[in-house]
C-alpha cells in the first residue's frame, strides 16, 4: 500500500499539468472541435503510457456529429477484464475555458469540468501508470474509455459502451467522488421527455369557441404530471420547460413541454413512463392532440446483493491506504447506468473528491488526488487478483 501511495505521488506533477491543459479546452457537449482537441491530448498521454489507442467518431440519431470516443487498452498477464470509464464533455458553452482557466486556491482547483469529469478521467490514466510502474498488471486487459457525449445521455456512445460493458468483468467509473468522499454504488434512471401539443387557433375575442387551446391542455397536463410525484417511492417527475402560444388575443394552437423523469427501480421507472404515455394520449382539452418523444432513456443502475463485494473490496483497499471509504446512491445518472445494463459489475465515484459540478464554482480537492489514485490503482489490482 505504501508503494501505491508513493507511485501515485510521483504522478502528481504530471497530473496537475495535464489537468491545466485539459481544462483549457472548451469541450462542451456538441463542441466537436474542442472535444477532438481534448481527445488528442488524452490520446498522446495514453500512448506515452504504453496503451494502444482507438478512436471512433459518433453521432446522434439525426446524424449530427458528437465527437470521438477514445478507447485505450493495456494488456496484462491475468484473466480479469477491467474497464475504466470517463468522459470528455462538459456542460459549459464556448468561451468558458478562456474566461475561467484553471485556478488553484486553498488546495482546490477550479475550472470548467475540473471535477466532472476531466479530473476523474486523468485519475484513471494515472492509476494505469501507477500499476505499470509497479509491475502490478495482473489483469487480462485494462481498458480506458473516454466518451464525448455523457452529459447529454451518451446517444452516440451507447452501442460501444454496451459492447465494452458486456466484455468487462468490472467497470470502474471515473466520475469524481461526492464532496464528502463517498463513492457511488447506485444511480437513478432518467428519461428526457418532450411533449408536443397541437390545438387549433382562433380569435380570442370574437370566436374563442372555435379554438382548441394547446396551452390550457399543457397546463392541465403539467398538474397531472406533478401529481405523479410520490405515487411510487423515489420517482420524480419535473416539468422543467413549458412553451406555448404567441399572442394574448389568439387561442394557442401549440405547446411544448420538456419533462424529467427519474426512478430508483426498473419496475417503477417503467410504470411511471407508462402512466405518462397514458396521460399524453388523453389530452384534457377537446380538439388538442399530443405526442411524446423519449430522448436518451437511461435505466436505473440498481445493484443487487451479488454486487456488494465491489464496494466492500474498495473499503478494504481504502483501509489499507488509510483512506476511509463509504458509498451512497445518487439521483444523477451517468454512463455507469449503461455499463450496468450491459452486465458489468459497476462502482462509480472513483475520481478525486470534487463538488459544485455544472456550476461556475466547480472544484476539485487537490489533496485528494494522490490517495484516490492509489485507491483506484489498488482496487484494480485487487479485482484483477480475485
Amino acid at each position: 500500500m505504501d508503494a501505491l501511495l508513493t507511485a501515485a505521488g510521483d504522478r502528481l506533477g504530471a497530473y496537475h499539468d495535464r489537468l491545466a491543459r485539459l481544462v483549457a479546452v472548451d469541450s462542451g457537449s456538441g463542441q466537436v472541435d474542442g472535444l477532438r482537441e481534448a481527445a488528442d491530448l488524452v490520446q498522446t498521454w495514453c500512448l506515452a503510457a504504453g496503451m494502444a489507442v482507438e478512436r471512433e467518431a459518433v453521432a446522434d440519431a439525426a446524424g449530427t456529429p458528437l465527437g470521438d470516443v477514445l478507447v485505450a487498452r493495456r494488456r496484462g498477464r491475468g484473466r480479469r477484464h477491467v474497464l475504466l470509464a470517463g468522459h470528455l464533455d462538459t456542460v459549459f458553452p464556448p468561451g468558458t475555458a478562456a474566461a475561467r482557466p484553471l485556478r488553484v486556491h486553498d488546495g482546490r482547483a477550479y475550472g470548467p469540468g475540473v471535477s466532472d469529469d476531466k479530473g476523474g478521467l486523468l485519475a484513471g490514466l494515472a492509476a494505469v501508470e501507477v500499476l505499470a510502474a509497479l509491475g502490478r498488471e495482473e489483469y487480462a486487459e485494462l481498458v480506458l474509455v473516454c466518451t464525448p457525449d455523457e452529459e447529454i445521455g451518451s446517444p452516440g456512445s451507447r452501442p460501444l459502451l454496451r459492447t465494452l460493458g458486456s466484455e468487462a468483468d468490472v467497470a470502474l467509473c471515473l466520475e469524481c467522488a461526492r464532496d464528502n468522499g463517498d463513492l457511488v454504488s447506485a444511480r437513478k434512471g432518467v428519461a428526457d421527455l418532450e411533449i408536443t401539443l397541437r390545438g387549433r387557433a382562433a380569435h380570442a375575442g370574437i370566436e374563442p369557441e372555435r379554438g382548441a387551446n394547446a396551452l390550457l391542455a399543457a397546463a392541465r397536463l403539467t398538474v397531472a404530471l406533478d401529481a405523479l410525484n410520490g405515487r411510487w417511492p423515489g420517482v420524480t417527475v419535473n416539468v422543467g420547460v413549458l412553451e406555448a402560444g404567441g399572442r394574448p388575443n389568439v387561442v394557442a394552437d401549440r405547446a411544448r413541454m420538456l419533462v424529467d423523469l427519474r426512478a430508483w427501480r426498473t419496475a417503477e421507472y417503467a410504470a411511471a413512463l407508462a402512466e405518462i404515455r397514458r396521460l399524453v394520449a388523453e389530452p384534457a382539452v377537446t380538439g388538442v392532440r399530443a405526442e411524446l418523444a423519449v430522448h436518451a432513456p437511461t435505466p436505473p443502475w440498481e445493484p443487487g446483493p451479488e454486487d456488494r463485494w465491489l464496494p466492500e473490496l474498495a473499503a478494504k483497499v481504502g483501509a489499507g491506504l488509510g483512506v476511509p471509504v463509504s458509498h451512497t446512491a445518487t439521483g444523477g445518472c451517468a454512463d455507469a447506468n449503461l455499463l450496468a445494463e450491459a452486465g458489468a459489475t459497476v462502482l462509480d465515484g472513483l475520481g478525486p473528491v470534487g463538488g459544485d459540478d455544472h456550476s461556475p464554482a466547480e472544484w476539485l480537492d487537490l489533496d485528494s488526488v494522490v490517495p484516490r489514485v492509489a485507491l483506484l490503482a489498488g482496487l484494480i489490482d485487487e479485482v484483477a487478483r480475485r
